[in-house]
């Protein structure tokens, strides 16, 4: 007869215990195997994710490459490629194709941008601004003239802006800009540069808000590559946390957190004060109206004044450039006629073609994004008046009647009120 392993009772207690014992060891063993696993397979992808978004090596390499054999030249290349006094720091890359990065340029701070290869063809699930390494820096060609290089550039403000009676003017002020070694004279590789960087929308209306208080100064160039003024706090809420804290915080509590983070009451409506003249200063503007598709919290900055600073402008497109890529586009539905996120326009059953009118004007968009933020700890006295205004902005529609005015009245009445509030305290 085969021998028991517990032939006496009193040894079924320890055999007892014993087998319990590698019950929760092989349990203990199981989960963290799991952890382990888990754990690894999430740094893995994460690090496969960032070196595929994160390739500042092979974007200064391919613009110093060009800059080293004369095809490009700019104020930023030669302490890129030759000096190395312009370097790159913290990687800031949401998109594989838009490089961007932290960085310094003779001991001052700024942010480095640069376009890496995009799709072969324009689509509204892609930038509108492709790049093929192919062409790239392919036009001017040699030979051609500084008059004929005004005449192209003419006629892309012409199909970017529209037909409008100063163009001229914003020819002239680009010229000024292509001009990286200012001595009056556009070379080839200068020229090139230019071309390049105004197919950015980022770039031309950076060059066209240069003198506003809110859009970040351009600080150089060298190809498609450019720096901009960096912005000390780079989100509208919240705080900056690591990407593998992040993965853990659940989206709701995030936004919690981000509103325990923000600024006292009247800095942020010095904030958002902030906001709405960027909205006057993209709102039929000197060279038309630009549309912001993509008005969320992560593009809008401050410094340490808490005046408002635009950190990522690539979604803000002109008008009619963006009216005449949409107007024949199929759709099913209305969710097919929608660029970034903000920009939105209907689907005209009929043709099954996207119509050309976005619906929201920016500053309903602006306000959307501001609601939660301002009446979060407004002060009493102001509240109910803040949240009608609020409310009469986010309802705002390009298509109604007499918009302008409204626009205008429902914007200064907003300032008017933040302004009033926080004019005799230090925030202001």
């Amino acid at each position: 007869m085969a021998r028991s392993l517990c032939p006496g009772a009193w040894l079924r207690k320890p055999c007892y215990l014993q087998a319990r014992f590698s019950y929760v060891r092989m349990k203990y063993l199981f989960f963290s195997w799991l952890v382990v696993f888990v754990g690894s397979w999430i740094i893995y992808v994460q690090y496969s994710t960032y070196t595929e978004l994160c390739r500042g090596k092979d974007c200064k390499k391919i613009i110093c490459d060009k800059y080293k054999t004369g095809v490009i030249d700019g104020p930023a290349c030669n302490s890129l490629c030759v000096t190395e006094t312009l370097y790159f720091g913290k990687c800031l890359s949401t998109k594989p194709n838009n490089q961007m990065y932290l960085g310094i340029w003779d001991n001052l701070p700024g942010v480095v941008k640069c376009q890496m290869e995009q799709a072969l063809h324009l689509d509204f699930g892609t930038e509108l601004e492709p790049r093929k390494e192919i062409v790239l820096f392919d036009k001017p060609t040699r030979g051609t003239t500084v008059q004929k290089f005004k005449e192209m550039v003419y006629s892309l403000f012409k199909a970017k802006l529209g037909d409008q009676g100063n163009l001229s003017e914003l020819v002239n002020l680009i010229l000024t800009v292509a001009d990286g070694d200012k001595d009056g004279q556009v070379s080839l590789g200068e020229a090139k540069s230019a071309w390049a960087l105004l197919q950015l929308n980022e770039f031309l209306l950076m060059v066209i808000l240069q003198d506003k208080e809110h859009t970040p100064k351009l600080m150089g160039f060298c190809g498609d590559l450019y720096v901009m003024e960096s912005v000390e706090y780079t989100s509208l809420y919240g705080i900056s946390l690591p990407w593998v804290i992040e993965l853990f915080i659940p989206s709701g509590f995030r936004r919690s957190m981000d509103q325990l983070f923000t600024p006292s009451w009247p800095r942020k409506a010095k904030i958002a004060i902030g906001l709405l003249e960027f909205v006057e200063d993209v709102f039929h503007g000197p060279y038309g109206n630009f549309l912001m598709c993509d008005t969320s919290a992560k593009n809008l900055g401050y410094n340490d004044k808490y005046d408002l600073k635009m950190v990522d402008m690539r979604k803000i497109v002109p008008e009619t450039n963006l009216k005449e890529l949409i107007k024949d586009r199929h759709c099913e539905s209305d969710l097919d006629c929608v660029y970034g996120t903000d920009c939105r326009t209907s689907c005209d059953q009929n043709t099954m073609k996207c119509t050309s009118e976005v619906i929201q004007p920016n500053l309903a968009k602006a306000c959307q994004l501001l609601k939660d933020y301002l009446l979060r700890g407004a002060p009493v006295e102001i509240r109910e008046e803040l949240e009608k205004q609020l409310y009469s902005c986010i309802a705002l529609k390009v298509t109604a009647n007499q918009m302008e005015m409204e626009h205008s009245l429902i914007l200064n009445n907003l300032k008017t009120l933040l302004w009033k509030k926080i004019s005799y305290t230090n925030d202001s």
